[in-house]
C-alpha cells in the first residue's frame, strides 16, 4: 500500500531537482525579485502522508526506503577460533544455556561494530534506527543474551573469541557499541582484561546511558526505590539465596514492558521515524524478548549485575585506565527518570572520564526543540543520539581522536 505513495514522492522530488538545474543560473535581480528555489511544497507533501515529519523528511524517506529494499536480515556467524568459550564450558563454569546467540550482518566498511543492548530490547532492536548508519562503516555483530539464563563469564569469552576473530583474524578491530546494563557488562570485561594484564585489541568504544554497578539503579540504604528500574530490580536484591517469588518476577516484567508501552503509545512521534511494518516488527520483537526471558534467566542476569563494582573502587584497585582506545560517552539529559540521581557511574564518567578512558569524550544530550531525551532513547530520540556517534565513527576512521594531555 506504501509503493504508490513512494513513486508520488519520487515524482515530485524529480520535479523540482529538474527545476533547480534548469533555472539555477536564470534567477533575477532586477525591480521583480524572483525568490529563492526551496523544497517546501515537497516537504509539505511529504509530511501529508502521516508518517513522516517536515523536520527529517528526505532523511526518514532515505533511511525507510534503505529498509524496505535491504531490510535487516541478520544471521548466525561462528568465530573461527571459540577457544575461549570452550575452555569456559570446559570448565563447567557455565553451561550451553548459557550461551548469548551472536548474529551478523556483512558489510564492506573496515570499522566493524559489536552490539550489546540493556536489559531489553535485545541487541538486534537496540539499534534499530542506527542500523543503516552504522552498516555504513561496516559489518554489524549483535549479541543477544539468552533467555533462560545468563553467564557473564561465558559472554566475556564469547567477546574474547569474536574480537579475536575480528582483529587478528580478520584485520579489523571492531568498536563496541553497548547500552545501559550491556555497557555494565563492558566495564566488567575490560576490568578483567586489565587485571590479566591484557588490553582489548578494539577500534574504540561507545557507552549509551550506562549502568556500571547495582548502586546506579538502588543507593545504598534505600528501602523504597524512587526510579522505575529500582524497582524492577529490588526484588532481586532482596530475595534469600537468589530464589525469587515468581509473582515478584512477573511484576518486574510488568515494569519494563510498561517502560517500553508508555513510548510506543506516543503514535505520532513513532510514526515520524518509522513505517507502519517497521512499528509492528519492533513492538513485536520487544515484547516477545520480555516474555520469554524465564525467571532463571531474569535472575542470573541480575546476579551479574549484583556483582559489578562501582567505578570508584576501580581507583583504589589501580585498575586504570581501562583502555586507551577512542571512547564516546552519552547521557540522556533525562537520566533521573530510571536510574539513581547519584549514580556512581554518572558521576564518575562526567568527572574524571578520561582517567578511565585517555581518549575519551562525555556528553550529555539535550531535546531543546522536544520532549527531554530519556535513557538509552535510541528509538525516540535517534536524531540527538546519531550526529555525536556519526562524528566519532568519523574520526575513528581519520585517525583525529588525540590522547588526554
Amino acid at each position: 500500500m506504501l509503493r504508490p505513495c513512494f513513486i508520488r514522492v519520487n515524482i515530485a522530488l524529480r520535479s523540482r531537482f529538474a527545476f533547480a538545474h534548469r533555472y539555477r543560473r536564470r534567477i533575477r535581480t532586477s525591480n521583480t525579485f524572483m525568490t529563492a528555489l526551496s523544497f517546501a511544497p515537497a516537504l509539505s507533501l511529504l509530511a501529508a502522508f502521516g508518517r513522516i515529519s517536515p523536520a527529517q523528511p528526505l532523511r526518514t524517506l532515505i533511511r525507510t526506503t534503505g529498509y524496505k529494499l535491504r531490510p535487516p536480515r541478520p544471521i548466525p556467524y561462528e568465530p573461527v577460533t571459540r577457544t575461549a568459550q570452550h575452555a569456559v564450558l570446559a570448565s563447567e563454569a557455565a553451561g550451553p544455556h548459557q550461551l548469548a546467540t551472536l548474529l551478523h550482518e556483512k558489510r564492506k566498511g573496515d570499522v566493524p561494530t559489536i552490539v550489546l543492548g540493556g536489559f531489553v530490547p535485545d541487541a538486534t532492536e537496540q539499534v534499530f534506527l542506527l542500523r543503516g548508519a552504522l552498516l555504513k562503516r561496516g559489518s554489524l555483530f549483535y549479541l543477544n543474551y539468552p533467555r533462560h539464563g545468563f553467564s557473564a563469564e561465558l559472554l566475556f569469552a564469547q567477546l574474547d573469541d569474536l574480537v579475536d576473530d575480528l582483529a587478528r583474524r580478520q584485520g579489523t578491530p571492531p568498536v563496541i557499541f553497548s547500552v545501559s546494563f550491556g555497557s555494565g557488562l563492558i566495564l566488567d570485561w575490560l576490568r578483567r582484561a586489565r587485571l590479566a594484564g591484557r588490553e582489548a585489541d578494539i577500534a574504540g568504544l561507545v557507552f549509551v546511558s550506562p549502568i556500571g554497578c547495582i548502586e546506579d539503579l538502588l543507593a545504598p540504604g534505600e528501602d523504597k526505590p524512587t526510579t522505575l528500574l529500582g524497582r524492577a530490580v529490588k526484588p532481586y536484591l532482596d530475595a534469600v539465596d537468589g530464589v525469587v517469588d515468581p509473582r515478584l518476577i512477573e511484576k518486574s516484567r510488568t515494569i519494563f514492558t510498561r517502560m517500553f508501552g508508555a513510548g510506543a503509545q506516543n503514535k505520532t512521534a513513532l510514526a515520524t521515524l518509522m513505517t507502519p511494518a517497521e512499528m509492528e516488527h519492533l513492538s513485536t520483537a520487544v515484547m516477545d524478548t520480555i516474555a520469554r526471558i524465564d525467571a532463571r534467566g531474569a535472575c542470573e542476569r541480575m546476579g551479574a549485575l549484583r556483582r559489578f563494582i562501582s567505578p570508584h573502587d576501580y581507583f583504589s584497585q589501580r585498575l586504570l585506565p581501562l583502555s586507551t582506545a577512542p571512547v564516546l560517552i552519552l547521557f540522556a539529559e533525562d537520566e533521573d527518570s530510571v536510574i539513581d540521581s547519584r549514580s556512581p557511574t554518572r558521576f564518575a564518567f562526567t568527572a574524571a572520564h578520561r582517567a578511565f578512558f585517555p581518549r575519551s569524550e562525555c556528553r550529555t544530550l539535550t531535546n531543546p526543540s522536544g520532549a527531554p531525551v530519556q535513557h538509552a532513547s535510541l528509538i525516540f530520540h535517534v536524531g540527538n543520539f546519531l550526529p555525536p556517534i556519526g562524528r566519532f565513527y568519523g574520526a575513528i576512521k581519520t585517525r583525529r581522536l588525540p590522547l588526554a594531555a
